[in-house]
């Protein structure tokens, strides 16, 4: 019985040995080791993570060259919007431009500026139809008002300019400047919306917004201006007068 004991405390002595050596020589770590497996651990998940992007830039269809040229255009679409406020800036492109006239109707000026080649929205007023002028340009706004004023004999209009922040309005009569106008006292014979347009303050797409229309004169053949030309021409015995 003392012997079986004996062996009993022997075998656990020996197990408890061979638990320290276990723990003392196979749990630890030098340095060096440690780093050596932290690197390969490292490594495993690099070449995994390569893996996944790689599959699924294939499963997606991802176009290496649309990635490269879409930055391009954004690029581009931001250095033309500096170049346009740059332009405005130093004058050489109006801000806004618009001619006042004392007609009535939206559709008639818009003929008016086709048959004159004048790409413009034009807005119906009781004070007066204006023309929000597309090419700005140099002297663009300038020869539109040279324009139309020498192809329709007789009529004369307001150019309202705004060029690197300063406004400026001037009456033409048979492609010539006549008289300039003060802004305050042009804005006193014109709707709201004029005044918005030349400081900024709105646009067309903010006036349509608002329920206001308007008739571009690039929408019009000279066959269309015509026959609106002749809707709104009065023939008598005096001669003909536009209504």
């Amino acid at each position: 019985m003392s012997d079986d004991i004996s062996k009993d405390d022997d075998q656990s002595k020996n197990a408890e040995s061979h638990s320290d050596d276990f723990n003392a020589d196979d749990m630890h770590f030098s340095d060096e080791e440690l780093e050596a497996a932290l690197a390969g651990f490292e490594q495993e998940f690099q070449d995994a993570d390569n893996e996944t992007t790689s599959d699924n830039s294939g499963d997606s269809g991802y176009d290496d060259a649309s990635a490269d040229t879409a930055p391009a255009d954004k690029q581009t679409d931001i250095s033309s919007q500096f170049e346009d406020e740059l332009a405005g800036l130093l004058g050489n492109k109006a801000k806004a431009a618009v001619i006042i006239t004392r007609i009535a109707s939206a559709q008639l000026l818009a003929a008016f500026c086709q048959l004159s080649d004048i790409t413009a929205d034009c807005i119906g007023s009781p004070q007066g139809a204006i023309a929000v002028l597309s090419h700005l340009d140099g002297d663009s706004p300038e020869a539109a008002a040279r324009d139309i004023t020498t192809v329709v004999s007789g009529m004369s209009v307001i150019l309202a300019v705004n060029r690197a922040d300063k406004l400026e309005a001037t009456l033409y009569l048979q492609g010539k400047p006549t008289q300039t106008f003060a802004p305050p006292i042009l804005f006193s014979a014109t709707p709201s919306f004029v005044e918005d347009l030349m400081l900024g303050i709105s646009d067309l797409d903010a006036l349509h917004q608002q329920g206001i229309e308007s008739m571009s004169s690039s929408e019009l053949s000279q066959d269309d201006a015509m026959h609106i030309l002749a809707e709104h021409t009065k023939f008598g015995r005096n001669g003909s007068s536009i209504q």
